[in-house]
């Protein structure tokens, strides 16, 4: 590309950009998920330009990995680590034996209904094993599902890459007739648990310097901490390890830390960034995919998604979350909440790169299958959480506290907002008992700001300044979370430090 053409490709990028973020509010009225209308612009500009089409698969997956990366890194960040705990290894179970489930009952059927030679029928298996961060993300955080529940379905879709695509590249480069076949285990779980350590340890490094910067601008917070993320997926990957979990769990060990200064701001240039990388993702693969060629994959497509559907997903739930006695309706919701996207095809387009034999077969069904799914189940999920009563309503959230450090003062300024759900709103401030070394400094409510006194009344829509003393700013932000959750009364019965 020169400096001739650099015009056209940014209006170009420009037009598609702005054409799939406003349909997104139509697609949404018209209940077409976001994602899969990004996925029909690239099919309709590859169908209608076939000169802009992609075609190096392998380039494909390289922008595939990279947008995943952002994907799993926002997903991480905005992740509750309150709400994740209790689900932790219920997740990761369902990510790891749910995917050695899936994998097994597609391909076995792919094998006896179609009679696809095994090494396809596994890899199509594997690839659609993997539910997909960016629509299990985008789609679950609409519901109205317990924190829990949907911690357990982002926690499966953050950790179940990591094993996925460490299964799609042994299948697609080895040879499944060697003697080392036991070794494919280790292999993952060495990755696995190397890509966690990586990630645990430089999130809590970050969480360290991260306060300690001081930087000259806010908007330089969020630059160090995708820089700091994408370290971890590069220490990992170098390190022969899972570098899609190392970034993952560096993530929610950031956005867990009480004082990352700027959250808000490191939040939103996340998601805004996430959804980019949705878009050019979607976009991407569409242009990737050829509709002369979809037709051929039909019947492997049709069969590998009722059994994913009807048999894999059920019993991957089943026998994944039996042995943690989570609620009934939860496993059931978990059994009809397997959400695929980008991810399987992104996965897909590995052994395409690697010129497998047959990965066109692989790869245009995995994309048949995605689209039927998202056309099928993402419409559904409300309904399904009404019916399996998980939909628990508008309760109260985790408040939100913004922190930015007081240079030269050893203080912090907490920044708050109160929405009707947060038990903040009615409350005198004096109800708050901030803890010695916090005070509530002022109140901005619609566009005015008031100093406030003992006698001053919270409402929805308030925002709060509070100064925070570092020593007192963890039990102040602690103090303020609880009384939002449980009001006045929050720790009249039990110890708040």
């Amino acid at each position: 590309m020169d400096l001739d053409s650099l015009g056209v490709v940014m209006l170009a990028s420009a037009a598609i950009v702005l054409v799939a973020v406003v349909g997104v509010r139509l697609a949404g009225r018209i209940g077409v998920p976001g994602l899969l209308l990004y996925l029909g612009i690239g099919l309709l500009l590859g169908w209608l330009f076939p000169a802009v089409g992609v075609s190096d698969a392998r380039l494909a997956t390289v922008l595939g990995y990279t947008a995943l990366v952002i994907i799993l890194a926002e997903g991480g960040l905005t992740t509750s680590l309150t709400d994740l705990r209790p689900v932790l290894w219920p997740s990761l179970v369902l990510a790891t034996v749910g995917v050695a489930v899936t994998i097994g009952v597609v391909a076995a059927a792919l094998t006896v209904f179609v009679q696809l030679d095994v090494r396809l029928a596994l890899l199509l298996g594997a690839v659609l094993a993997a539910t997909d961060a960016a629509a299990v993300f985008s789609v679950l955080r609409s519901l109205r599902l317990h924190p829990r529940l949907r911690s357990l379905l982002e926690g499966e879709a953050g950790f179940n890459d990591a094993p996925v695509v460490v299964l799609v590249v042994v299948l697609a480069g080895g040879d499944l007739t060697g003697a080392s076949w036991w070794q494919i285990p280790l292999l993952v779980l060495a990755e696995i648990i190397g890509g966690a350590v990586v990630g645990y340890l430089l999130g809590w490094v970050s969480r360290w310097v991260l306060p300690r910067l001081a930087l000259p601008a806010v908007g330089l917070y969020p630059i160090a901490v995708f820089a700091l993320l994408a370290l971890a997926y590069g220490i990992a990957s170098v390190g022969h390890a899972s570098g899609f979990m190392a970034v993952y769990v560096a993530a929610i060990v950031i956005g867990a830390a009480g004082d990352l200064p700027h959250r808000r701001s490191v939040i939103g240039f996340a998601e805004g960034l996430a959804w980019a990388a949705q878009i050019g993702l979607f976009v991407m693969l569409g242009l990737l995919a050829s509709l002369d060629q979809l037709a051929d994959a039909v019947v492997v497509a049709a069969v590998a998604g009722v059994a994913l559907v009807v048999l894999a997903r059920p019993l991957a739930a089943v026998v994944s979350l039996t042995p943690f006695r989570l609620p009934g309706n939860w496993v059931a919701f978990v059994a009809v909440a397997g959400l695929r996207g980008a991810v399987p095809i992104v996965f897909a387009a590995i052994p395409l790169g690697l010129a497998v034999p047959g990965a066109q077969v692989v790869f245009d069904a995995t994309l048949i299958v995605v689209v039927a799914l998202t056309l099928l189940q993402t419409p559904l999920l409300p309904w399904a959480g009404r019916r399996l009563g998980v939909d628990v309503g508008w309760a109260a959230q985790q408040l939100q506290v913004e922190a930015a450090p007081l240079d030269g003062m050893d203080a912090s300024l907490l920044g708050i907002d109160i929405d009707e759900r947060s038990r903040l709103a009615g409350l005198y401030v004096s109800d708050l008992r901030l803890p010695p070394g916090a005070a509530v400094s002022l109140v901005v409510r619609a566009g005015q700001g008031l100093v406030p006194d003992v006698h001053t009344r919270l409402q929805p829509g308030d925002e709060l300044l509070v100064v925070a003393t570092e020593k007192s700013r963890r039990a102040a932000v602690k103090r303020l979370r609880l009384v939002s959750r449980d009001g006045r009364l929050a720790g009249w019965r039990r110890p708040e430090e």
